[in-house]
């Protein structure tokens, strides 16, 4: 097949969607499909454009059967509802630099990914004007958590939102997404069951595996092997709420050889830090994002990892450190709201703790009893059990490949959705 993917997030991004993307188009370039890429230069979750793209312009990336255009972007210091919607702007207007070329060019499927929300507008349109199918991807249902978060509050422009939403959603040839949680809401929007495509998240169980406190990042971060670390690693944005981890330290103050810590980048960052500094909060520990090749370190450091996400939340995006946690044999505390994809998970597979989200009372309840558990051992050892046998990258990828070939073909979609593949 040849197949044109349009993204603002890409590989060397190594938290979010961009590692996903990146690993994606990797893999079926590497499968003999030929694949170009439309996307932004690198900038998540630090957001800054990373240093060796930095004044580049519009350029090309040439890997084999890959091919990565990149468009400048403009990306806001501080961001909010308003600079981000011109941030997304930007790239819908830089991108049709690279992507006016591509309309000349014989293509067998175009994939959009979402967010941000107008990454569907380019797809759509190549699709209906060269009688390409279009696959629209989501992996955030955007204007949902725009809505719920109170990042964007002026009514009208939701409600345009909305309206642009549903109508890419319900435009598109495929639908698909990466949690069941989602997938309720997606349908919810007037997508066809039978055009939607369950489409998780993955691991790769051979390079993220359990590592020995001795191989891990304890040393370097001055850790004294007898501590117990709690950690959370991962974009450090609004959606997650992290606040709720420092007043739950403030909570475990009295709790001997505790270090919390948090290990990212993102829009909540320089706040959470000025507020763990002005409130003297000793137990807690920041340091940058790594490199992804040293992502088993990072994870080897915590001896319980925390998946936080705000109430409104539970339901409309995935977290996918998840993914990574358990593929290192990681034991969880996730906070998620009862009748939610992420608590059914948590609760039926017996890797950590399911607790009420934005409860510093609860986190910290969990944490002591987290710190202190005899049965971390099995905890992790389900965690690892379960990447292994449901967060195959081979796996999930082929049905994709396979899908992306019926879509290709505009033959009858066979789906996956039996297949009940609840986390990402």
């Amino acid at each position: 097949m040849r197949i044109l993917f349009y993204s603002i997030s890409y590989s060397p991004e190594n938290a979010g969607s961009g590692r996903y993307n990146g690993e994606l188009t990797e893999w079926l370039a590497a499968r003999g499909h030929q694949v170009d890429v439309i996307t932004a230069h690198p900038y998540y979750p630090e957001w800054r454009v990373h240093e060796s793209y930095r004044g580049k312009g519009w350029c090309t990336e040439r890997r084999g059967n890959l091919t990565v255009y990149r468009s400048p972007l403009y990306v806001p210091r501080e961001v909010t509802g308003r600079s981000r919607i011109l941030h997304e702007l930007s790239f819908a207007a830089t991108s049709l630099v690279h992507g006016v070329r591509c309309l000349f060019r014989k293509y067998d499927v175009v994939i959009g990914m979402c967010p941000p929300l107008l990454a569907g507008a380019f797809p759509y349109l190549f699709g209906r004007f060269r009688g390409v199918p279009f696959l629209f991807h989501v992996q955030d249902l955007q204007v949902d958590a725009a809505r719920q978060l109170g990042m964007i509050r002026n009514q009208r422009l939701l409600n345009a939102l909305d309206g642009v939403e549903k109508f890419l959603l319900q435009k598109a040839d495929a639908v698909s997404s990466i949690s069941e949680g989602m997938k309720r809401n997606i349908l919810a929007k007037g997508v066809r069951p039978e055009r939607y495509f369950m489409l998780p998240n993955w691991a790769d169980t051979d390079f993220i595996r359990p590592l020995p406190p001795d191989e891990s990042l304890r040393t370097e971060l001055g850790i004294a092997p007898h501590e117990k670390v709690v950690l959370y690693s991962g974009n450090m944005g609004e959606k997650q709420g992290l606040e709720v981890i420092l007043d739950a330290a403030a909570l475990l103050t009295d709790v001997p050889n505790l270090r919390i810590l948090l290990c990212g980048e993102g829009a909540a960052r320089r706040r959470l830090v000025a507020d763990a500094q002005s409130r003297g909060l000793h137990n807690v520990l920041f340091s940058p994002i790594r490199p992804y090749e040293q992502l088993p370190k990072v994870l080897a450091t915590g001896d319980v990892h925390l998946v936080i996400l705000k109430k409104s939340t539970s339901d409309l995006v995935m977290p996918s450190k998840l993914v990574s946690t358990l593929a290192a044999g990681g034991a969880a505390i996730v906070s998620a709201e009862p009748g939610t994809t992420l608590r059914e998970v948590v609760e039926n597979n017996d890797f950590g703790w399911a607790i009420e989200p934005e409860s510093p009372a609860a986190l910290a309840e969990a944490i002591r009893e987290a710190v202190l558990s005899e049965r971390l051992p099995t905890l992790r050892k389900n965690a690892r059990l379960y990447a292994e046998n449901c967060l195959s990258r081979t796996a999930i990828l082929s049905k994709a490949e396979v899908f992306l070939h019926q879509l290709a073909r505009k033959e009858p979609l066979v789906q996956n959705n039996s297949e009940k593949v609840t986390i990402s």
